[in-house]
């Protein structure tokens, strides 16, 4: 995966929650095309709902693939609920917390809350979506697809993450 939409972890309880963190930034090139100066108005630039709930889809996956010692390809079958009530502008930061409801071999379903926090208000945290998604292991599809054997998914992008964050990014042994 090319694009990180999370910034850092800072809570992982392996098999039950992840909590991580996005701060979003002017640099950001994406936002100067939401929304652009145009008719004499000035620009407007806030992050794109679809890249928040990526930002979600990418903690829970993260959750879900730490769960099996990413030794599975897990990737976003199904957006289940996807709810949000504010817009996120530059200089604000975005906190991801994503729960496993349930996992088996094919698969696990996670529900999560996003929260937007400014930095310059202390407690200024506040609840404004909620996003439950569906997780399938590739590798165990009902399909009975064959896939690359390397991990396409949980590439060095994601192991730089794992790493920053002070969580082992390299698969634990096989039973």
């Amino acid at each position: 995966m090319r694009w990180l939409w999370i910034d850092r972890i800072v809570e992982l309880v392996p098999r039950t929650r992840i909590v991580t963190i996005k701060n979003v930034s002017l640099a950001e090139e994406h936002l100067h095309d939401h929304f652009a100066a145009s008719g004499g108005l000035p620009p407007i630039p806030l992050m794109p709902a679809c890249l928040i709930v990526e930002g979600m889809a990418q903690s829970a996956g993260i959750l879900v693939g730490h769960s099996e010692g990413f030794r599975e390809k897990v990737a976003l079958a199904k957006v289940s609920r996807a709810e949000l009530e504010a817009d996120v502008t530059p200089g604000l930061t975005i906190r991801y917390t994503a729960s496993i409801q349930q996992m088996d071999r094919v698969g696990a379903s996670t529900t999560g809350t996003v929260e937007v926090i400014d930095p310059n208000r202390p407690g200024s945290a506040r609840q404004i979506g909620a996003i439950d998604l569906m997780f399938s292991h590739l590798d165990n599809n009902m399909a009975g697809m064959e896939f690359p054997e390397h991990n396409f998914v949980f590439g060095e992008s994601f192991k730089m993450v794992l790493r920053m964050s002070g969580i082992a990014a390299d698969p634990a042994p096989g039973p």
